[in-house]
């Protein structure tokens, strides 16, 4: 199967989920430029032939550069897909569409690494997205390592309708966005979470007064935040490695698939955030983990394994009134039904098509990875 260069390394991908544009996707990437070596200055030798004044003095340390660009696809009805446009920008970290009821233009909200949250709506007549806000979360030498809506659940309506913004960022901090009239988004508060990078942030779908974020300090941290941010409401640091990836399931209350550099999937009930309800050993760090975007599929997983490919992870979280008792009981809690291992490098960036699934094919997945800037479409 041949794969479709994406020039620069690849780590995010992200279908659309607004209903007149399911056949678009976005692959995220992220460029690390080397700098040049500033040329030596000259020698000077004194009279006697030793080496003098000349020396050059310590080369300076010029700060990396890290480059992006967001590339948007569209895909056919042989699944074919093709390159549309592409939005030039510093390295992206993340993104996350918001979700909007089909009155409202397709909206996308990108995460990079000069501190920036940038808003791009989507001209479905045109192909081609068009920025229309950048945020700045700090300065920018710190990365935006992560974004989620609010509005999962409930889809907002009006043109200039947005849910809240959680963002987390490389030096520890979360920030709250929240929509202000005539003018996007806006910082209405940010907090100190995390001692090491805080990979992931991610809402409780559920209670949208409450975030969950997740970093290498090998800690879980629930927020209330009407609270603020001044202490958490729990902390769990019954981890092995660093907390990656966060999602509140968007069809069954109180279940949170949380993912770690410690090649598991671990289900947590939310009302009891310290103890897992099972836990699933994918085969290689869990950079990020989707539900199914159907709630026929509410118990397949897709997780991005880095080391070891992309798979989907069902879950026995059965169909009564209580899934967290249903899947803690089970014989058989958890399987792996589907892997793809096309991809050579690491695997980062996957998502499910919100299109549905196609007879018995499944439903279309985009995956891409990360050395070998590479994206694939697949079904499962």
């Amino acid at each position: 199967m041949t794969g479709f260069d994406t020039d620069w390394p690849a780590d995010s991908a992200e279908f659309c989920p607004h209903a007149n544009a399911l056949d678009f996707f976005v692959v995220g990437t992220y460029k690390l430029e080397q700098p040049t070596p500033t040329d030596a200055q000259p020698v000077t030798e004194d009279e006697d032939g030793a080496h003098g004044s000349g020396t050059p003095p310590p080369e300076e340390k010029k700060p990396q550069k890290r480059r992006g660009k967001c590339l948007l696809f569209r895909v056919d009805e042989d699944d074919h897909f093709n390159k549309l446009h592409e939005t030039k920008l510093p390295a992206i970290l993340d993104m996350k569409w918001c979700h909007r009821t089909p009155a409202a233009t397709p909206l996308l909200g990108i995460a990079d690494s000069e501190g920036h949250i940038t808003l791009h709506e989507l001209d479905t007549d045109e192909s081609r997205l068009r920025q229309i806000q950048s945020i700045s979360c700090a300065s920018s030498d710190i990365l935006c390592l992560s974004l989620d809506w609010s509005n999962r659940r409930q889809p907002t309506e009006r043109h200039s309708g947005l849910g809240n913004l959680i963002v987390s960022l490389s030096d520890g901090s979360l920030s709250l966005l929240k929509p202000e009239e005539r003018s996007g988004l806006a910082i209405t508060d940010s907090w100190h979470a995390h001692d090491y990078e805080p990979w992931i942030a991610a809402w409780n779908y559920w209670d949208t007064n409450v975030v969950y974020s997740g970093g290498d300090d090998l800690k879980m941290k629930g927020w209330d935040i009407r609270q603020g941010g001044a202490a958490p409401i729990f902390v769990n640091k019954r981890f092995d490695a660093g907390v990656t990836t966060i999602q509140s399931h968007p069809y069954v209350e109180h279940i949170l698939a949380v993912g770690s550099y410690d090649n598991t999937v671990r289900i947590f009930d939310t009302r009891k955030p310290l103890v897992p309800l099972v836990q699933a050993d994918v085969g290689g760090g869990a950079w990020r983990v989707k539900w199914h975007p159907s709630a026929e599929r509410k118990n397949d997983l897709l997780v991005a394994c880095m080391h070891d490919g992309f798979k989907v992870v069902r879950f026995d979280l059965g169909t009564g009134e209580d899934p967290s008792m249903t899947v803690s009981s089970s014989d058989r809690p958890w399987e792996v039904v589907k892997r793809f291992d096309e991809h050579t490098s690491l695997a980062y960036g996957v998502d499910w098509s919100f299109a549905g699934d196609k007879d018995d094919g499944g439903t279309l997945v985009a995956s891409c990875s990360f050395y070998d800037h590479t994206l694939h479409t697949w079904r499962a």
